[in-house]
């Protein structure tokens, strides 16, 4: 008799019971988990949003401030195998050059191609569409030293 078992409430269906020894298995809570991307935020004021296994990085509010006026990105070379700390592109505005690290070790998966027409995306919205580039992560990838929001914006009160 299948039918009250459908009708009921997904999250229901699959209660964990002592008596039943149901359980949801273990692929099946982590595809449908709840927690969303993570973003994290580095002492060189990049920012760095992390879902599964893919980090996308781009600068933030507070170093395109510093920087003014984006007037050219250079963008990561794809496929390429990178290590944390290791300078991966370069942001150059009309007071100053930056360059941007990788947070992390792995590859170059994605650049942000609208940055090479469109420089200024980064002073536009720089945590959104101004990201430049995104990277699939090593499996043993560490982020200890990056900050979440609140130390980031303490780190910068205290710059």
């Amino acid at each position: 008799m299948l039918a009250p078992f459908v009708r009921m409430p997904l999250a229901r269906a699959f209660q964990a019971s002592s008596r039943q020894g149901a359980t949801l298995p273990l692929y099946w809570r982590r595809a449908y988990s709840s927690q969303g991307p993570v973003t994290k935020y580095t002492s060189s004021h990049e920012w760095v949003k992390i879902d599964k296994n893919v980090a996308t990085i781009g600068v933030t509010q507070y170093a395109q401030k510093l920087l003014g006026d984006v007037v050219f990105v250079e963008l990561p070379e794809l496929e390429k195998q990178v290590e944390r700390s290791e300078p991966v592109s370069t942001v150059e505005s009309v007071k100053a050059a930056s360059d941007i690290y990788a947070p992390a070790d792995g590859t170059i998966v994605e650049a942000n191609e609208l940055l090479s027409e469109q420089p200024g995306l980064i002073n536009k919205s720089p945590e959104n569409d101004g990201w430049i580039f995104k990277m699939s992560l090593e499996s043993d990838s560490k982020f200890e030293d990056l900050m979440n929001e609140e130390q980031y914006q303490d780190f910068c009160t205290k710059e």
